[in-house]
């Protein structure tokens, strides 16, 4: 068994698990918040497109929250938090009904919805989240922070202890330049 350094131990505290490896394009933006840069911004409205994805067919609601990842190509996933709350409402308001199938609630239009869904599928709310060029940077600047961070997780849980204070030193170099790119004047 390889001796610690109390110096490296003292400087990643709390490091001393392996770094949990993230599915390939799964590993950014991922976590707390479904965050990453400018997702906020990015966020759909959930009452029309859970309106427009049931104008299609009768959906759970995971399903829901799957197929609208799916349509936006990972970048706008809706949490349960977001999609159960919305379909309540809509069935409060009488324009779904949900009906147990398999243990699972599966969610309809009524009549009243069908007005609703209808306009709300005129301008997919997933569109406007899912712009092609847009979608095509965002999946690109996620794998990329992906790869960084497998590649320090490989160092860290493999390398030496040397390799792995050299590999602290070049993310918090890659830190500071990042956020000197956030300080540079677009003028």
């Amino acid at each position: 068994m390889r001796q610690r350094d109390t110096h490296f131990e003292h400087r990643f505290h709390g490091w001393d698990r392996p770094f949990p490896p993230f599915p390939p394009g799964r590993g950014f933006g991922r976590g707390r918040g479904r965050g990453g840069p400018g997702r906020r911004s990015r966020r759909g409205d959930v009452r029309a497109a859970v309106l427009a994805l049931l104008a299609e067919r009768p959906m759970h609601g995971y399903e829901m929250i799957q197929e609208l990842d799916s349509r936006t190509g990972g970048i706008w996933r809706p949490s349960p938090g977001s999609v159960y709350p919305t379909l309540q409402l809509l069935e409060d308001e009488g324009l779904i009904v949900s009906e147990q199938v398999e243990g699972r609630k599966r969610f309809t239009l009524t009549d009243a919805g069908r007005e609703e869904a209808t306009k709300a599928a005129e301008r997919a709310p997933w569109a406007e989240v899912a712009d092609g060029d847009q979608v095509s940077a965002l999946r690109d600047f996620r794998d990329a922070v992906g790869s960084v961070v497998n590649a320090f997780g490989e160092v860290h849980q493999a390398g030496t202890d040397d390799q792995r204070a050299r590999a602290y030193d070049v993310m918090k170099e890659a830190r500071r330049k990042l956020y000197a790119i956030l300080a540079e004047d677009d003028a």
